[in-house]
């Protein structure tokens, strides 16, 4: 396993049901961030709302400021029109490209990193609005899903089984949108992934097998998944392709890195990311 220290590889995840933090806690951790990143947060009504977006933006600055060593008062973090986080190049003169992602749902905010391939994140709660059957609930998202998808989804099993399956299904298709950058308006029928007893994960791409992504799906806990995508530069959307260092890449390189096994995640807490 590659030390972290010498890498750009990282995979976090926060537990937010083991942090309770006073009010003043909670203001404390927040104006650690610059001013702009803090009515993000505040925007939202609920408390868990509120920690998972506060929790989503120290993962990004303490990723940053660990792997890169930029102290966290100059730390510059900014957006594509799609929403995309990235580093300008200013502040990223170690890796070819440093790419991260973070996702939050349930009890789980997270973030991966990768020094030269992109890469997507997505972490899913195993559930449905009460009040609707599975079958109700997964028949809003059946025109996201290609037939053969869709097939495997309703012959899972038992509907507890069926869900779970829709939503291996979902998280890979987010995790390569959020590798490539992608807005909500991407169609995510376009893509449709095969597999191996859920190893062995391919995607093909409007119906083209692809070569130069790899993915991983992670079982967090009996109610949530995560996902790991990561794949070829050149494969981001415009606005986040221009911000990247080097879209050329060596193919042996490419496929080494996308071999990399994964060895899932380690748990942070939010004191470890505020020191």
């Amino acid at each position: 396993m590659v030390e972290e220290s010498e890498s750009g590889v990282r995979r976090w995840l926060v537990d937010i049901t083991r942090w309770r933090p006073s009010p003043a806690e909670f203001d404390a951790a927040t104006s650690l961030l610059p001013p702009h990143e803090r009515p993000a947060i505040a925007r939202f009504v609920r408390e868990d709302d509120r920690k998972r977006a506060l929790v989503s933006r120290l993962l990004q600055y303490s990723l940053v400021h660990q792997v890169l060593g930029v102290p966290f008062h100059q730390i510059s973090i900014r957006c594509t029109t799609e929403g995309k986080p990235y580093l300008p190049h200013d502040q990223d003169e170690t890796f070819p490209n440093f790419s991260f992602s973070t996702s939050h749902q349930g009890d789980y905010v997270g973030i991966a990193s990768e020094p030269l391939c992109l890469v997507g994140l997505d972490i899913v709660s195993i559930s449905k609005p009460p009040g609707e059957t599975v079958a109700e609930f997964i028949r809003h998202f059946s025109s996201y899903l290609t037939d053969h998808e869709w097939s495997c989804i309703v012959r899972a099993g038992s509907p507890n089984e069926v869900l779970t399956e829709f939503y291996r299904y979902w998280c890979l298709k987010e995790a390569y949108v959020k590798a490539i950058g992608a807005g909500v308006g991407f169609g995510l029928h376009r893509l449709e992934f095969r597999h191996v007893g859920w190893t062995n994960i391919s995607i093909r791409i409007d119906g083209q097998g692809s070569r130069k992504w790899t993915f991983w799906l992670f079982k967090l806990d009996e109610m949530h998944l995560a996902s790991i995508a990561k794949g070829h530069p050149e494969d981001a959307v415009n606005s986040y392709k221009k911000t990247l260092s080097s879209l050329t890449i060596e193919e042996e390189q490419l496929q080494a890195t996308l071999e990399i096994p994964e060895e899932g995640f380690v748990l942070r807490t939010v004191e470890q990311l505020t020191r």
